[in-house]
């Protein structure tokens, strides 16, 4: 003989908590792209040097502290939240400074010794 136990429907609470969830992983998903647009209306001195790479720094780490504070209350210690951080930063550092380089095509800035060209004019000089 079987007996089947009855289903609990999902409070709405929870169908509430599942939606914040679902946009929030919507708008957190769409906004690197979204802000890549930015770009030209923003300025490229902001956007494109260092300091567009620490402000997309930051607001990736706003996006994932829903994450990362269901890290510290699932394991109770801030090691799991810090290591998540750790891969984030070495994610990020890959990706900003050697990936997205080598995928657009740029080329060394003017501090770099190897983009530095010296002309020589026909006296030597």
């Amino acid at each position: 003989m079987t007996t089947t136990a009855p289903v609990d429907r999902p409070r709405t609470a929870g169908r509430l908590r599942h939606a914040v969830t679902a946009v929030w992983g919507t708008v957190s998903g769409v906004a690197p792209h979204v802000l890549h647009h930015v770009g030209p209306l923003a300025g490229a001195a902001v956007l494109a040097g260092t300091a567009g790479r620490i402000l997309f720094f930051i607001i990736g780490l706003a996006v994932a502290t829903p994450m990362l504070i269901r890290l510290y209350v699932r394991y109770r210690t801030w090691a799991a939240p810090a290591i998540a951080v750790a891969v984030f930063a070495l994610t990020y550092t890959v990706s900003s400074l050697y990936l997205g380089p080598l995928l657009t095509g740029e080329t060394p800035g003017p501090t770099d010794p190897a983009s530095v060209t010296t002309t020589v004019d026909a006296h030597g000089h």
